[in-house]
């Protein structure tokens, strides 16, 4: 799958493309319809599928300040993206220039002069342009002149998952805040993931017997609320059940939020520098502060064994 960063980065001989706009953030169920859809007819009129995307998100630029949680980094987008097909992710620059354009002066500078769009696949309540001005009849209306077709996918799933409420970006960030990564993970199809690169703390895991990956995360990422979780670890392309912690640690005072993954039942991993990523598959306990080391010690141990217990075959 090919990855380009600005409209100069698109080669000069690409031809006619079937494309889908959007932040895309976590590559959701309903994501994946319209991006599935794209690929699909992409394939049916035996032209390549371009998935458009944003940095930094949108809100950022419009309302400094508001930018939401991420559920997945662009680079982790892409993987998920390439899984499904696409054959290539732009990224846009989203400066406050940019913002400025128009629906039509968009149109025709991306889908247009670009990409030479031959079909756009978007959801029902795609918007675009200055203020967002544009939405998916004006870009039916503008295909006519330019031609290009558009399709539009239903993208709303509904399940279990925050009450039955239409499956979302924002639903999924309010579960991970939550800390219902399993009604997230409902959402995304898989488990919500956070990553970053292993710096070393203050090493209590290490004193305890249980040496934590202390992972030092993006910016922007959706953490789950404070707790204790089961999921896994995967380091150096090997996937190792863990017992993860997010908090503050307050049995022992602290202050910074941290996310801790302890490898269940592996010995001497040295893990220091490197980037790691933390999948998180079900809600064990809440923080809480013990009345002495051994009652946390006894905690810690009865934590591991329900994560061992949950992870296992998974």
């Amino acid at each position: 799958m090919q990855r380009w960063r600005g409209l100069e980065d698109i080669p000069q001989d690409w031809g006619r493309s079937v494309v889908t706009i959007g932040s895309y953030d976590g590559v959701h169920r309903g994501h994946q319809l319209i991006i599935g859809r794209a690929v699909e007819r992409a394939r049916e009129l035996g032209v390549p599928s371009v998935v458009v995307t944003f940095d930094p998100h949108p809100s950022e630029v419009v309302r400094p300040g508001s930018h939401p949680p991420l559920l997945a980094p662009h680079h982790r987008r892409a993987e998920l993206m390439a899984e499904l097909g696409v054959d290539a992710v732009l990224v846009l620059p989203f400066t406050a220039a940019f913002s400025q354009l128009s629906p039509a002066d968009f149109i025709v500078k991306v889908l247009v002069d670009k990409l030479h769009a031959r079909a756009v696949i978007e959801g029902p309540n795609f918007r675009f342009g200055h203020r967002a001005a544009g939405n998916v009849a004006f870009l039916r209306e503008m295909g006519a002149t330019y031609d290009y077709e558009v399709e539009v996918v239903d993208l709303y799933v509904r399940g279990e998952a925050g009450g039955g409420e239409p499956f979302s970006s924002t639903l999924t960030r309010r579960l991970v805040a939550e800390g219902d990564v399993e009604g997230a993970a409902e959402i995304l199809g898989r488990p919500h993931r956070v990553e970053g690169v292993v710096v070393r703390g203050a090493q209590r895991g290490r004193e305890l017997g249980y040496p934590t990956a202390n992972v030092e995360t993006l910016p922007h990422t959706a953490i789950p609320a404070d707790g204790v979780y089961a999921g896994w670890l995967t380091a150096a392309g090997e996937r190792m059940p863990a017992a993860i912690s997010v908090g503050t640690n307050p049995q022992f005072d602290g202050t910074e939020r941290t996310v801790e993954a302890y490898a269940i039942d592996r010995v001497g991993l040295d893990l220091y520098g490197l980037h790691v990523a933390v999948d998180f598959l079900a809600y064990v306990r809440g923080q809480e502060k013990f009345g002495s080391i051994e009652a946390l010690l006894e905690a810690i141990g009865a934590d591991v064994k329900r994560c061992r217990d949950l992870t296992a075959g998974r």
